[in-house]
């Protein structure tokens, strides 16, 4: 992967690759020995779908994962089950005490975006926003939208 990078010119510090926790506690052993180097380059790491598989916070001190993204089926569920609105609410309570980030998945409705923000979540994905595009309708999206990037009262 570094030697990827290093062909690309792309800086380690711009890619964040993704890993659940599923494929993280098949082999712990070989997958702190694949991410440690990459961690060392500045490569970022987030852990995808958190809290439908093996959540540990043992995985988030000893991976030093930047990123928590919480899986849509708490956030989809949020305003129907006060047990996912609570894992909600303690997760971004956790990114918030280990300066981890958080985000959101699977945001379909503004009513469970508002709720997100006023948890204080700040970033989030789903179709609410848009549907999967290809890399020249993500470019629109992002020109198009460029305006709202850093108000606080909008998940991005």
């Amino acid at each position: 992967m570094l030697s990827i990078l290093d062909e690309t010119g792309l800086p380690a510090k711009r890619l964040e690759l993704e890993i659940t926790e599923n494929a993280l506690v098949r082999d712990l052993n070989t997958a702190q020995q694949a991410l440690a180097p990459l961690r060392q380059a500045g490569v970022r790491v987030s852990l995808d779908d958190f809290g439908t598989g093996y959540s540990s916070l043992y995985h988030l001190r000893n991976f030093k994962i930047d990123r928590i993204k919480i899986d849509r089926s708490f956030v989809d569920s949020m305003s129907r089950e006060i047990e996912s609105a609570a894992i909600v609410r303690a997760l971004i309570g956790l990114g918030r005490g280990l300066g981890v980030q958080i985000t959101a998945e699977g945001i379909e409705r503004p009513e469970t975006m508002a709720a997100l923000i006023h948890e204080g979540c700040a970033q989030g994905q789903g179709f609410l926003f848009s549907p999967a595009l290809q890399a020249a309708g993500a470019a629109a999206l992002f020109k198009s939208n460029s305006h709202r990037l850093g108000h606080k009262d909008k998940i991005y």
